[in-house]
């Protein structure tokens, strides 16, 4: 078996060893190599079984620079204990007297009531029976024990610090390594023979083969992975994407891509004949009729557009719009251009809460194609449905799939939709075009939901899959997502 220069004096080293198995930062310590240096020729001499390695998993708790500023300042809520203490009750100006800022605050607050130490209201106050606990606080306890290296604590407590971002643990593995019998075996003589590592047409030919040396083979030794046919980037981003929000609870729907207006456009609330309508730019198609919905539905949309009360109801929604339902509008055939029709779709089926849907499918918008736009995007849609849902579960919605992908930075600002209201917008950063909108949402209107006989609040949300994928794989144009260039598909050169 042939060895490099530096895979032999790795070997010769742990032979000559009589402490072992020894770690790598020893290994290279002994040599005098750097300790990368090591590992790769360690690496290759396990794959030719010369060498085996035991390894172990090491834990360390320590105090992050948060804890280290709360041993010496002070938790926030022991503190605010003992602000409490001298002064018997506590207004939140004289607690930012005493140093408590208002965040540091409001988390002692929530502790301490969590306790059944603190009364409701202003200002703050023992609770009736309740008096100022003696000696240290378990969460005082704990981080005097981190801070000291202590291994037995109480591990609830210590999650709740980990929590707040006052402890830490690192984990390392550690890698042992001793020479395996074969190992110990093998001659380390550096030979000049010249050893061949595979026949070739001329050596065949000639019959040269006959006095050639050639290298062992070695029938253990690794072998390349192949693998078929690889998916492509993007749908193999998509499906990753769908796992994430199946995995939050959501159900996935699907829709047709040719629509009419009334499930593109009327069920929404937007108007007929007003601007709103084409912030869409929907790609109309000439010489068909689609198919209008049931008559009692179609009367109902009739009735939120114009103003008036429901059938069945003696309050209309809402003013409504200036201009007469049309129904021959409505039955117009359109290339689907949000998923929202989706939505709408579910909903008219699913009325009752709760429900979570989610879609992904493609669309088609009246654009000009440049690095962010396409005539076909890619968009995820959805709605969640339940009462007391609100705009701050939307936006913790943006923000657990932003996490969930990988992107760190977001930002949130008010928006307008024609069918939500509120409504936001969610940006994500690409690290070359800038700031892209990617998370538009709101809570649907009444005007929206009462025609379909939903009763409940619907958060609706969108994802811009596309632009989102972009930041996550690393594109520069949304038109790299769709080539056809197999060398750019396989991560090849050729």
């Amino acid at each position: 078996m042939t060895l490099s220069g530096p895979e032999r004096s790795v070997l010769a080293v742990l032979r000559a060893l009589t402490d072992l198995p020894v770690d790598e930062e020893e290994l290279a310590g002994e040599l005098g190599l750097p300790p990368d240096a090591v590992r790769g020729s360690l690496q290759r001499l396990k794959s030719k079984h010369l060498v085996v390695v035991e390894e172990s998993h090491e834990s360390t708790r320590r105090l992050t620079p948060r804890g280290d500023a709360a041993i010496a300042s002070g938790l926030p809520e022991r503190r605010f204990l003992d602000a409490l203490r001298r002064r018997g009750a506590l207004t939140p100006e004289e607690a930012a007297a005493e140093g408590i800022a208002e965040e540091e605050r409001s988390a002692a607050i929530g502790i301490l009531r969590r306790r059944g130490l603190l009364a409701d209201g202003l200002p703050f106050r023992w609770k009736d029976g309740a008096a100022p606990p003696d000696g240290l606080l378990p969460e005082e306890v704990v981080l005097k024990q981190v801070a000291n290296g202590e291994e037995e604590l109480d591990g609830a407590v210590y999650q709740a610090l980990e929590r707040r971002g006052l402890v830490r643990t690192d984990r390392r593995s550690r890698k042992a390594w001793s020479p395996s019998e074969e190992g110990r075996r093998l001659p380390l003589e550096a030979t000049s023979e010249s050893l061949l590592g595979a026949l070739s047409p001329r050596l065949l030919a000639s019959g040269a083969w006959s006095t050639q040396a050639f290298r062992p083979y070695d029938v253990r030794a690794p072998v390349p992975f192949v693998t078929g046919a690889r998916p492509n980037p993007y749908v193999a981003w998509l499906e990753e994407f769908e796992e994430i929000l199946v995995g939050l609870g959501f159900e996935q729907s699907e829709g047709p891509l040719l629509e009419t207006e009334f499930w593109n456009n009327d069920v929404l609330f937007m108007p007929q004949d007003h601007p709103a309508r084409s912030i869409h730019d929907a790609l109309s198609l000439e010489g068909i009729s689609g198919r209008l919905p049931s008559a009692e539905l179609l009367a109902r949309v009739a009735a939120a557009h114009e103003g008036r009360a429901l059938p069945g109801e003696s309050e209309p929604l809402g003013p409504g719009w200036t201009a007469q339902y049309d129904p021959a509008i409505a039955a117009r055939p359109v290339l689907r251009s949000q998923t929202t029709a989706v939505s709408a779709r579910y909903l008219a089926r699913h009325p009752t809460p709760p429900f979570r849907m989610f879609s992904v499918d493609r669309n088609f918008r009246r654009e000009e194609l440049d690095a962010r736009h396409h005539l076909e995007f890619g968009q995820c849609e959805g709605i969640a449905g339940q009462a007391g849902i609100s705009l701050r579960d939307l936006v913790g919605l943006f923000q657990t799939l932003a996490h969930a992908i990988g992107i760190p930075e977001l930002k949130i600002r008010p928006s307008y939709f024609p069918f939500t209201e509120p409504s936001i917008e969610g940006y994500v950063r690409h690290p070359r075009l800038g700031w892209m909108e990617v998370f538009p949402g709101g809570l649907l209107r009444p005007e929206v939901l009462r025609p379909l006989g939903v009763e409940v609040p619907v958060i609706a949300w969108g994802a811009g899959i596309t632009r989102l994928a972009m930041v996550a794989l690393g594109k520069n144009d949304i038109r790299d997502l769709f080539v056809e260039d197999l060398a750019e598909l396989t991560g090849g050169t050729d």
